[in-house]
């Protein structure tokens, strides 16, 4: 590179930037923010070439969620007990890991973040993390909206130091704030004494998680130094944490404000001339048609958790029709090249229902929220801007979520579980699984009890002997759902019509089966995807699928070849099909 390239680029850069920062902080000096980002990423030593509107993944890609803990093993510390796990069991089944928050923490299983700066020493430190990145691509939380109450930066709010001394929002208990969005039932505001009197402080999730002021600049100065650190460790996928809550406006909403966007932009656009191959991620739980929106033109988040899809796979399985999930699948537009889907069924939350509102009714909701109960769950509720509470999450382990069907359990749990994955792994999109969905890990009721917080229903902690024992024995639940996981999987792994930006068509069938196409991108494969999601074996036509007959078409599960175009398949409850000419 030339030293005229090198200031031209430069130039080029710091003008986008400006961009961003001139409608987000109008008021401020943004030339001189501009600069202090610049210097912070060292973008005068190099700048990373990007290629827009480039897939950065294709059909090998695929996501374990965990905690840095989830695998525990006596004398080791838990994330080379983790490494371990995935070098032993996952190697070449699953490449990117997202490791949940390892920093130090004080509540929330690490989403209220004393320190970002340093991995929680009970894991392990920086050198475990950097090693994880090494052999696999590592997804790393950026807790934006908020920090714990237990933060240097807060205890020098109170103490009126900094940094910390303004990086809160404080708001006049008299405040109309009726129109806020929240995600929980606790009281909005905190009263905090600080050596100024009391203030009040504004907490969208819970009084131990204090939401920061990115109306002021330094908040987001120190998140780009947090950054650059997670960068140079190897983190190259950011998942923005709670993003949609993050500008605060007096009189609005407070969620998906303009401002909030504007900042991913801006995030976006640093990360990647940093690390051209890095990815954003935003984690934004709200009705589907606002979460598409955090695509941006192609220049916010590269990928999107497609939240509507836990709480509709798990309606369609327990209820036997796919009528609604083949509805919203219609109204899903196909994501443009250099965007995709995020695809899972369970998280280390529980399974979300707001953004399945206007697609399952009141009634559908109660019947979901009845049966999780009844198969040793649990239910969370949200209050309305009218004092009302209404469901908003559903908090159970997704395999005993498959235990029957809102007809009462039955004997179909294992088949009915890895049906709704194969769903989901055949979608448009990149499938991510939560670690107690690959171990098929049921409620743990003690964690629940000794956290006083429903979503630990799903956070089992596995002794790693134990788990090994049980992922051996071929009689054991875990084994049988693990094993069938792994080999979908690696069967999807091997196919370019799965790539997650390969075309999508919806069939229409009977509603006990959910069919779709997909189409590779140079049209050479095309798979049929068809599921069994009822209790009752379905049948269907070779003819009514329309295959092509000059074709040599196959089952990729089965092996099975077709030859006579006027046959039928026969599908036992919950089992599948991918056919494919390729």
């Amino acid at each position: 590179m030339t030293m005229n390239n090198s200031s031209d680029k430069l130039g080029e850069l710091k003008f986008r930037i400006l961009d961003h920062l001139n409608v987000i902080y109008a008021d401020d000096d943004t030339d001189a923010i501009a600069d202090k980002i610049i210097n912070l990423m060292q973008y005068a030593e190099r700048i990373a070439d990007v290629k827009y509107h480039c897939n950065l993944w294709d059909e090998n890609d695929i996501v374990t969620i965990t905690y840095g803990d989830s695998i525990t093993n006596d004398d080791e510390l838990p994330l080379d007990t983790l490494h371990d796990f995935f070098d032993r069991y996952l190697n070449g089944v699953s490449n990117i890991i997202h490791i949940l928050p390892f920093y130090p923490f004080s509540s929330d299983d690490g989403f209220s973040v004393i320190n970002y700066s340093e991995v929680n020493q009970a894991l392990g430190d920086w050198n475990n993390i950097s090693s994880i990145a090494q052999d696999y691509s590592l997804m790393a939380d950026l807790v934006l909206n908020h920090c714990s109450s237990r933060s240097i930066w807060f205890e020098n709010f109170k103490q009126n130091r900094q940094p910390g001394a303004d990086y809160f929002i404080e708001c006049d208990p008299e405040t109309d704030l009726q129109a806020v969005v929240r995600p929980r039932t606790s009281p909005l505001l905190r009263k905090t004494e600080t050596l100024e009197g009391t203030k009040y402080v504004w907490c969208t999730f819970s009084h131990d998680q204090v939401d920061l002021n990115f109306s002021n600049p330094d908040v987001l100065i120190e998140f780009i130094r947090i950054i650059k650190l997670y960068l140079d460790k190897g983190v190259k996928v950011f998942r923005l944490d709670a993003v949609a809550f993050l500008w605060k406006q007096a009189g609005s909403s407070c969620i998906n404000l303009p401002e909030t966007h504007e900042i991913i932009r801006l995030l976006r656009l640093i990360i990647e001339h940093y690390r051209a191959d890095a990815i954003i991620i935003t984690e934004t739980n709200i009705p589907n048609r606002e979460n598409l929106s955090y695509f941006g033109n192609a220049n916010e988040a590269h990928l999107i958790y497609n939240f509507t899809l836990p709480p509709l796979i798990l309606y369609t399985m327990l209820s036997g029709s796919s009528r609604l999930l083949k509805q919203w699948m219609m109204s899903m537009p196909p994501a443009r090249s250099g965007t995709s889907y995020f695809n899972f069924i369970a998280s280390h939350d529980g399974i979300g229902l707001r953004p399945a509102e206007g697609i399952l009714s009141d009634q559908e909701v109660s019947n979901l929220a009845d049966i999780v109960q009844e198969f040793g769950g649990d239910v969370s509720w949200r209050t309305l801007e009218n004092g009302e509470h209404r469901a908003y999450e559903l908090n159970i382990s997704l395999i005993d979520a498959m235990k029957g069907t809102f007809e009462g359990e039955d004997q179909y749990q294992i088949k009915r579980f890895v049906c709704a994955h194969a769903i989901m792994l055949a979608l448009e999109g990149i499938p991510a699984f939560y670690i107690h969905s690959l171990l098929a890990t049921e409620n743990d009721y003690n964690k629940v009890k000794f956290s006083s917080n429903k979503r630990a229903i799903n956070r089992h902690v596995w002794n790693y002997k134990d788990l090994c024992e049980t992922l051996d024995d071929e009689d054991s639940l875990h084994c049988q759902a693990f094993s069938q996981l792994k080999e979908i999987i690696n069967i999807r792994k091997r196919q370019k019509a799965f790539h997650p930006n390969a075309t999508q068509f919806t069939l229409h069938f009977d509603e006990a089966l959910f069919s779709f196409w997909r189409q590779s991108q140079d049209r050479s494969q095309s798979i049929f995807c068809i599921y069994n999601v009822s209790n009752v074996k379905q049948s269907i036509a070779l003819q009514d699928i329309n295959l092509i007959e000059l074709d040599d078409w196959r089952d990729l599960i089965s092996g099975y070849e077709y030859h006579d175009f006027r046959e039928s398949i026969h599908l036992e409850p919950y089992e599948f099909v991918w056919i494919t000419n390729n």
